[in-house]
């Protein structure tokens, strides 16, 4: 077993139509503005940006996404992971009784030099902080569609 590989999926049941949380998730540069451990998002051109995110632990991750995949119709969007996580990056946005269902899909390898030393001992603990990180997400996506219809 490779024990700086992470397959990871996570399942949002959101109140809001595909497409509305579909343009909302093919916004990256917005993330920061709902999703507490997204730090940062720097576009670097049409197609990729820099990003900073940390969860609990006492550590940032950065990397750059590249868009792969653009495809409003199936509501994916996909990228290319670069940095202290290489591989790739999935959303996949469909109807779902009472609105939608996002689903999350990532598979990586981490690339970060303090990650890999603690790869063995530390993996349930970044497991963990990846579901606190996407439970933030899904709450902060509730959250602002909640604005949303208020408006």
């Amino acid at each position: 077993m490779d024990w700086t590989h992470y397959r990871f999926v996570s399942r949002w049941p959101l109140p809001a139509p595909a497409p509305v949380v579909y343009a909302l998730l093919e916004r990256p540069e917005d993330y920061p503005r709902w999703w507490p451990q997204v730090r940062e998002v720097t576009r670097l051109d049409g197609t990729s940006g820099a990003f900073r995110v940390r969860s609990l632990l006492p550590y940032d991750i950065t990397f750059t996404a590249r868009e792969t995949r653009r495809d409003p119709v199936a509501g994916v969007l996909e990228t290319a992971l670069t940095g202290d996580l290489e591989g790739w990056a999935r959303w996949t946005v469909g109807p779902a009784e009472g609105g939608c269902l996002a689903r999350y899909d990532q598979e990586v390898d981490v690339a970060k030099p303090l990650l890999r030393r603690f790869a063995v001992p530390g993996r349930p603990l970044f497991r963990a902080n990846h579901r606190l990180m996407m439970r933030a997400g899904r709450r902060g996506l509730r959250e602002l569609l909640g604005t949303l219809d208020a408006v």
